[in-house]
């Protein structure tokens, strides 16, 4: 095992660890021989594609990994809060492979090309060969870090999603986005490298803590906007089940968000036209990220700001109407999600919005509302409107 967490890094409490425990246990007892039976949705992309297998128990059965993934040395990346919780049981279900794991502290912050080279480092020195895998276990920081470094090694090498929150669950885990930050803006080093295999192990959403279900929930909303208005007034109906972490009601989310992720990517994995969409809000929302230098705010959190913005954007632009804005913002703050920054100005959010990867011949395209369930992508807007929605959400 490598653990490059610094001394005194946060652990996982004992509560989390005992509601781990009490569902792993469990689930490693019916591993076996037999072949996975377990709800399975396939991103249809000729030679990568790949399975999304979303159930409760999932990391404790070995078949799934022996039926997916037959690399013989993995590497295992995951940081200091979700290792303790899953990392045995995982390891468990890969036995009798080589397996070297790499431990990285929690958060944002470290999502940078130290830690990705860092991850090469330990490949390197193991002498893995292009027939390795690496295996992202956590959130997206863990998914987007594992999936980078595998691209790079030896020019592409296998690597598998196990994410264990629910917006790498609905989000980042599907498409093959990866990447890390830098100083001058959120994921604009990065690589487009296809999962072998994501395996969205519900009942890790119960040691989930409150503020990141909400902040996945931002994720989920995005999808009901772009395309789903029927998946915008369930989630206004169940938002009480899906804080509850009702499991019924969180894996209807989850897959009908993987569902449209996955038609989107097959369409456009390389976002030049329609995968954009998937990025309603987060110009704004990575623009609050980086101006707070990833601190202050989750992912998702900056996203459910960023919906809020665009929401006032779209209705600045006479194309969404104020009943329909209001019913976006009252379903953000229903699921205890910011609208509005204090701490960023007006300037400084357009200052890092301007280097946002949607710019293109100078110009700062934005994803727009039509109305709830339809989104376009455009650079054709007034820069007053602009202008009037930063200085209401900032500042």
């Amino acid at each position: 095992m490598v653990r490059l967490a610094p001394d005194g890094a946060a652990r996982a409490g004992r509560p989390a660890r005992a509601a781990a425990q009490a569902i792993l246990p469990r689930a490693a007892r019916v591993g076996s021989r037999r072949r996975v039976n377990v709800d399975t949705l396939n991103v249809e992309l000729g030679t990568r594609s790949y399975p999304i297998l979303i159930d409760a128990g999932l990391i404790g059965r070995a078949e799934v990994f022996r039926q997916h993934l037959p690399a013989r040395d993995v590497l295992i990346l995951s940081n200091t809060t979700v290792a303790p919780l899953y990392l045995p049981a995982l390891a468990a279900s890969l036995g009798g492979r080589r397996i070297v794991e790499v431990i990285l502290p929690d958060g944002e912050a470290h999502k940078t090309l130290a830690s990705a080279a860092r991850v090469l480092d330990v490949l390197v020195a193991n002498r893995f060969g292009r027939d390795c895998a690496v295996l992202a276990l956590g959130g997206g920081v863990v998914g987007d870090l594992a999936g980078f470094a595998a691209a790079c090694y030896q020019r592409g090498v296998a690597f598998a999603q196990v994410p264990t929150t629910l917006l790498a669950q609905v989000d980042s885990a599907v498409g093959g986005k990866t990447g890390v930050n830098h100083p001058g803006g959120k994921n604009l080093i990065g690589a487009f490298h296809q999962p072998v295999l994501v395996v969205s192990d519900t009942a890790t959403l119960a040691t989930l803590p409150e503020r990141e279900l909400r902040a996945g929930l931002a994720e989920v909303i995005k999808y009901g906007l772009i395309c789903d208005a029927a998946l915008f007034a369930w989630l206004e109906e169940h938002l009480d089940e899906l804080l509850a972490r009702d499991g019924a009601a969180l894996a209807h989310v989850i897959r009908r968000s993987c569902e449209i992720k996955a038609a989107v990517v097959v369409r456009d994995e390389r976002e030049q036209g329609e995968r954009a969409l998937l990025n309603l809000g987060h110009t704004f929302g990575h623009a609050l990220e980086s101006a707070t230098g990833y601190e202050e705010w989750l992912h998702g959190e900056a996203v459910g700001a960023g919906l809020s913005m665009a929401a006032a954007m779209s209705r600045e632009c006479g194309l969404l109407t104020g009943a329909e804005a209001g019913r976006i913002v009252r379903l953000l703050e229903r699921a205890g999600l910011p609208t509005r920054i204090a701490s960023v100005t007006p300037a400084a959010a357009l200052e890092h919005m301007r280097i946002d990867k949607k710019v293109l011949g100078g110009r700062l395209r934005l994803v727009l509302l039509r109305g709830i369930g339809t989104a376009y992508l455009t650079a054709d807007y007034p820069p007053a409107a602009l202008e009037r929605t930063l200085a209401a959400h900032c500042g």
